[in-house]
């Protein structure tokens, strides 16, 4: 086997709390999960997951919500009563 190295990452502290808890979960370290995934991209070349934008988080999204916010801090908002959208579940 070859000779073991340490690697770092720098990653927020709730991401790391949360992170340790699902691999706990899942009976295993964190190490162990970033070498599964390291083995799958060596093994694959690729992100072994898809990577895209959540549409949620578009600056037009965002500006929208910030609007609403305001509205809402200002005493503007206006609240009314719709139907429910179900997801792609």
């Amino acid at each position: 086997m070859a000779q073991a190295v340490n690697v770092n990452f720098r990653m927020d502290a709730d991401l790391k709390k949360s992170m340790e808890q699902a691999c706990s979960e899942l009976g295993m370290s964190m190490t162990t999960a970033f070498t599964i995934f390291a083995k799958k991209v060596s093994r694959e070349k690729r992100i072994p997951f898809d990577v895209c934008v959540d549409p949620f988080y578009s600056e037009s999204n965002i500006r929208h919500l910030e609007k609403i916010v305001h509205d809402i801090d200002q005493g503007r908002a206006n609240f009314t009563e719709h139907e429910l959208i179900e997801g792609d579940e």
